[in-house]
């Protein structure tokens, strides 16, 4: 089920584990959008997406998880080619979105049932994806979990 909420993914407030999930590029590129809250947060999700990148293993459809505090888990997705539009193409990959989600959904229902996910509008801003459309998969992917999506005041 998805929640909507005014505030920031950053700092939900919930009891228990809390999963932030928000989507990356493929090109090692940190620095703009949802990820420089992020960053103000916590120096982890940052560092441990760029070494994955130093590695050459970021790859479409998968995920990275970061425990930043005992109680939050922040995942980068890599769901989004690239940074620019390309032709008619938005750097967003629904493929590899659903791919990211069925990953996260097997982990907390094998690992943290009573987890929750937290989110921004992910994909919509500068990746240019369609919200309704990533709404639906959201719904399909994740649909036994507590989904909750912010968006500042």
């Amino acid at each position: 089920m998805i929640h909507y909420l005014k505030g920031d993914a950053t700092q939900p407030d919930h009891a228990g584990i809390k999963f932030i999930v928000h989507v990356c590029n493929d090109i090692g590129k940190w620095g703009k959008g949802f990820v420089l809250a992020l960053s103000r947060r916590w120096d982890e999700p940052e560092m441990n997406y760029k070494s994955w990148y130093i590695l050459g293993t970021i790859k479409l459809g998968r995920v990275q998880l970061v425990q930043v505090d005992s109680e939050i888990i922040v995942v980068n997705m890599i769901a989004q080619h690239g940074i620019r539009k390309q032709g008619n193409h938005s750097p967003i990959r629904y493929d590899a979105l659903e791919t990211c989600l069925e990953k996260i959904d097997l982990f907390i229902k094998d690992r943290y049932p009573e987890a929750t996910i937290h989110m921004p509008k992910i994909g919509a801003g500068l990746a240019g994806g369609d919200w309704p459309v990533i709404e639906q998969i959201i719904q399909e992917k994740l649909m036994d979990q507590e989904v909750y999506v912010y968006t500042l005041p």
